[in-house]
């Protein structure tokens, strides 16, 4: 049976390595953080998915996750996400379980954004760890589509080490700004078409509006995504 609590966005939460009474850091523009919708967030940690296991990948995690995605909808979810974009690797699992709209990743607009674009951009795909952000994880079975994605992470600069620790300290901010710009730096020196970039992390959006005045880009990420399946429960 449903509990009677407010409808809510269910999100399937990193392990984090706090102790019980401590939440993680409420930071603006925080996926975790209510305010960053204006809608009631619950959150459910998926047992062992620490981000150093869902990063690279665990078909072992995919029984936690729904279970996680099942006692979310218990609790009052109308709607499931999830704070690390590496999650939609149970995408299908997760929806078959649950009888509500579920969006594991920011990675599931990219069919739609593609066609907001011309023909001959090209979208930039930015992710915590390119290494294992391959084809598979991006939703396009055309190959003229995949030619328009260009994937750039952020591995080698200061954010992702501290990321990938036991437990895990709050987001620094001012690092993943900088590893982010340099990385954007990069792509669009090589790929001078790109009209738009996606966030594939769920810690980009801290540094989403200040991305946003440094590029004079069009920015997409995990929130993008969130707000449209809020606005269907208006």
């Amino acid at each position: 049976m449903t509990s009677q609590t407010p409808r809510s966005l269910g999100v399937l939460n990193l392990e984090r390595g706090l102790p019980l009474d401590r939440t993680p850091a409420l930071l603006p523009g925080s996926m975790l953080n209510p305010a960053t919708f204006d809608f009631p967030i619950i959150l459910e940690t998926v047992p062992g998915a620490w981000a150093d296991i869902v990063i690279p990948g665990d078909a072992a995690l995919e029984p936690a996750c729904v279970a996680a995605a099942r006692r979310l909808v218990e609790r009052g979810a109308v709607a499931i996400t999830s704070d690390c974009g590496f999650f939609i690797r149970h995408q299908a699992s997760v929806a078959a379980a649950v009888n509500v709209p579920v969006a594991m990743s920011s990675l599931l607009l990219l069919p739609t954004l593609l066609r907001l674009l011309p023909l001959a951009a090209k979208l930039a795909v930015l992710t915590a760890d390119s290494r294992h952000c391959g084809k598979d994880l991006l939703g396009l079975n055309d190959s003229v589509e995949q030619a328009r994605i260009v994937i750039g992470g952020i591995e080698g600069g200061n954010y992702l080490p501290q990321a990938m620790k036991r437990p895990l300290p709050p987001p620094d901010v001012a690092a993943i700004e900088t590893d982010v710009v340099a990385c954007i730096e990069r792509l669009r020196a090589a790929h001078p078409e790109i009209a738009a970039i996606l966030f594939e992390c769920t810690a980009f959006p801290l540094v989403a509006p200040s991305i946003r005045r440094i590029t004079q880009l069009p920015i997409y990420d995990i929130t993008s995504l969130c707000r449209l399946l809020i606005a269907s429960f208006r």
